[in-house]
């Protein structure tokens, strides 16, 4: 019987469905309310849906309604955070450089002069994004350099979901402008895996505009748009971090139109003020005269300011340079015009980069949602860096362990434009390490140092105009970057999810800073963090902090010949009571033996539960193995003429081992154009025909070119050239080249010097042109100077 025919038979069974309906609501509502109450299980259950049946007239309907997990008027959430800025840099806290954006967000809320990182840009940033410590993340080293022990991966585990991830599930959008840094460096190219990009479902975030790598040109990124590779947009006055922010201000301004509804989270850390330094000079200009006296008196200036400001306790004490360290006095007054518009360029990088962050600012303020929005800007994700050493035009050759003279960069830079032409596109250029001891002012060490607060200790400011009153009181709690991601769940009511997408989730390290946020004496409520970079550590708990320096010194160049024998149970450690002691200027590991033994002991196993072991592991693929270090692990590579922007981690090692390149081409009286490329200006290798001959050029990070042409002009037609590079195996040696046209040597070259590593993080291996930076000043002009015959195959194959 059709139940339709029957009106007493349908009453009844709609009477039934709605039974059932609420049957499976309240089973439903259970679920969800056990689910909220213990943090439990994400994706949240789905909501009940209509019974469908044979008929329409048969069938129950009703709209689906998604439940709210979130408070009514839950803050948009905005994250700001700058790479290698130090803690002694902003105006606003007795600094040198004019930062208008980091001061409105300090003057409209609270600030804290306790706050940690990591000491080094990929684990500031795993922490800070997932509330756990690094190791935990598998982000024990930057991902360039990651290795196979779990807490070294460079992996980002389903075990520790990201914040993105879990307020996604909550009812938030997402988006994530700037620096990544957590993606492999062999995922990055362009057929992924993506699922540890920023928009891949390991990670969680809706969009993503920005680079992969630790670091990028600002002239010439290498950008993804989501999971798409795009050609850096062609604007003649173009800045990546201008680019970066326009996107974000479009992205906030569609958000607004079309889903007002939801609350956001964006992150916003910018590739400044990391090496290399690229600035307009306007904004270098800025600064001129300015940091003439050098940094030891920079130092003594900025500690001043501190102290009057309040930023600093009175009684702090200015730690004294680190011996190994260059003094001012040290520079010869020829090469001193080099170092300060070194930091001049430095300075308007960062004025330029902080400006950029408040056209941020200044959109909220346009849509009308700036009350509501919880803004925490990070100064910075590890000290000032002393990768520069001894002022550079070409900041990787510290990662590969080169050393030069500053005759040798001045000698360059008489060639490309003088001083005018630092920031520019064809340099890197990175500043002396004094200025970076300066910018972490009072402070011992730099980045990478992991023992001393000049490595970790950056500012943080907080604003919420809705619910934070504003306090020029700075909170002296400690805290850390895995603090957080605890404080915007406490502040939204969400407890940490134990299983995310059936995954168990890893604990949480972080704490909440809620309370303080509030109250400036609130009570400490962080007992203890660990830290731990190349084998630099150190240990807070309850007010007291252990460290030892590690193995390596990061503003001295090359390696030193003992890191291969050392062992962290060498290492001599230092003990002091910061609770009193807020620069750790005064050791007490000699007066309080026991305090120190505890310390180190409770150190080991911290490290140990959060997968830290071995210590050092980060120096495996850096300092003791470079063979292991991420690469394409194949033997043999085949290219056509379409593959380009391949990332360097992705293409065959054509500087740091060696190779045979054999290429199929045909060539005629008017062919040009680049036959294939590695790296930029800054450094890689090319080889290109112009003018009927054939060129090849070593790159070795500007300092050192070595190009050589064909004795004889090219025969047209179809030809087979190989490219021979005979490189020993070690850290930094000679490469011996040769080229062959059919079979006949046409040309040979010895190459100096060669990285261990690679030479570039963001440019790309190229097949027919030379993307992003162009590695020979022969091209530059015509970059990307793209082949303009037929190149049938290229093969590349390790000797």
């Amino acid at each position: 019987m059709d139940p339709s025919n029957c009106p007493r038979l349908h009453e009844k069974q709609i009477e039934l469905n709605h039974i059932h309906f609420h049957a499976l609501e309240n089973t439903y509502m259970s679920n969800v309310k056990k689910a909220a109450s213990a943090g439990k299980e994400l994706p949240f259950p789905d909501p009940p849906a209509p019974q469908a049946r044979l008929t329409m007239k048969g069938s129950e309907y009703f709209q689906r309604e998604q439940p709210r997990h979130l408070p009514e008027d839950a803050p948009n959430i905005l994250i700001i955070m700058l790479d290698d800025a130090g803690p002694a840099l902003a105006s606003s806290l007795g600094g040198p450089v004019h930062a208008p954006a980091f001061e409105r967000v300090l003057k409209s809320g609270v600030a804290y002069n306790r706050f940690h990182n990591t000491a080094m840009c990929s684990p500031t940033r795993a922490s800070l994004l997932t509330g756990r410590n690094h190791h935990r993340v598998g982000f024990g080293q930057i991902a360039e350099f990651a290795n196979d022990w779990d807490g070294y991966t460079g992996a980002w585990p389903a075990t520790t979901a990201s914040i993105a991830k879990v307020l996604g599930h909550y009812g938030y959008a997402s988006s994530a402008f700037g620096k990544w840094h957590n993606t492999p460096a062999t995922d990055t190219s362009a057929v992924g895996p993506f699922e540890r990009w920023p928009t891949g479902h390991l990670v969680g975030f809706d969009y993503f505009y920005g680079f992969l790598s630790g670091e990028s040109s600002q002239w010439e990124p290498a950008i993804v748009e989501n999971t798409l590779r795009i050609e850096t947009p062609e604007h003649e006055h173009y800045h990546f971090t201008e680019d970066m922010t326009d996107k974000a201000v479009k992205w906030l301004r569609n958000h607004k139109a079309l889903a007002p509804d939801k609350p956001f989270l964006m992150y916003w850390a910018p590739g400044g003020v990391h090496g290399p330094h690229h600035i307009f000079k306007e904004w270098a200009d800025k600064y001129k005269g300015k940091f003439d006296a050098g940094w030891d008196i920079e130092r003594e200036s900025i500690f001043a300011r501190q102290k009057e400001l309040g930023w600093i306790p009175a009684d702090t004490e200015l730690t004294p340079r680190d011996p190994s360290m260059q003094g001012w006095d040290e520079i010869p007054e020829s090469e001193r015009p080099f170092q300060r518009r070194l930091m001049e360029v430095f300075a308007g990088y960062l004025e330029h980069t902080d400006t950029q962050a408040g056209r941020l600012l200044d959109e909220l303020e346009a849509l009308g949602i700036n009350d509501n929005t919880l803004i925490f800007y990070i100064w910075g994700d590890n000290g000032s860096s002393a990768e520069g050493q001894h002022g550079t035009i070409s900041e990787i050759m510290a990662q590969n362990g080169i050393s030069t003279e500053t005759k040798d960069h001045l000698r360059v830079l008489e060639e490309i434009g003088g001083l005018d032409a630092l920031g520019g596109p064809k340099t890197d250029n990175m500043y002396h390490a004094g200025w970076a001891w300066a910018g972490s002012t009072p402070h011992r060490s730099t980045k990478l140092v992991a023992a001393h607060f000049g490595g970790t200790r950056t500012p943080l400011a907080v604003s919420w105009p809705k619910s934070i009153k504003h306090d020029a009181a700075p909170r002296a709690q400690f805290y850390h970057v895995n603090d957080v991601v605890p404080t915007i769940y406490d502040v939204l009511g969400i407890t940490p999810p134990e299983v995310v997408d059936g995954v168990s989730q890893e604990p949480m390290d972080g704490v909440s800073m809620l309370a303080s946020l509030h109250d400036a004496k609130a009570a400490e409520n962080k007992p203890y963090q660990y830290f731990e970079v190349m084998g630099s550590r150190g240990f807070y708990k309850d007010g007291w902090f252990a460290s030892a320096f590690g193995p390596r010194i990061p503003w001295q160049p090359g390696f030193d010949p003992k890191i291969f024998d050392w062992t962290p149970e060498d290492d001599v450690w230092e003990l002091y009571d910061i609770a009193k002691d807020y620069s750790q200027a005064k050791d007490l590991s000699q007066q309080q033996p026991e305090k120190l033994e505890e310390m180190v002991a409770a150190f080991n196993e911290d490290a140990r539960k959060n997968k830290a072991f071995p210590i050092g592991g980060g120096l495996w693929s850096t300092v003791f193995h470079p063979e292991y270090s991420p690469r394409n692990p194949a033997t043999e590579f085949h290219y056509t003429q379409d593959v380009t922007a391949v990332p360097e981690f992705n293409a065959p090692k054509l500087g740091s081992a060696s190779n045979l390149v054999t290429i199929d081409v045909d060539i005629d009286a008017g062919s040009e154009g680049v036959l294939y490329a590695l790296g930029g200006y800054s450094g890689g290798v090319a080889l290109w025909v112009d003018k009927g001959k054939l060129y090849f050029e070593f790159n070795t990070f500007q300092v050192e070119r070595t190009r050589v042409e064909s004795a004889v002009p090219l025969a047209n037609g179809r030809l087979k050239i190989e490219v021979e590079s005979i490189r020993p195996v070690g850290p930094v040696t000679p490469v011996d080249v040769t080229i062959r046209v059919d079979g006949a040597e046409v040309a040979k070259a010895h190459v100096p010097r060669s990285p261990s590593l690679f030479f570039t993080t963001n440019d790309a291996f190229d097949v027919g042109m030379d993307s992003y930076s162009p590695v020979s000043e022969a091209y530059f002009d015509r970059a990307p100077f793209k082949f303009n015959g037929k190149i049938h195959a290229l093969h590349v194959k390790y000797l």
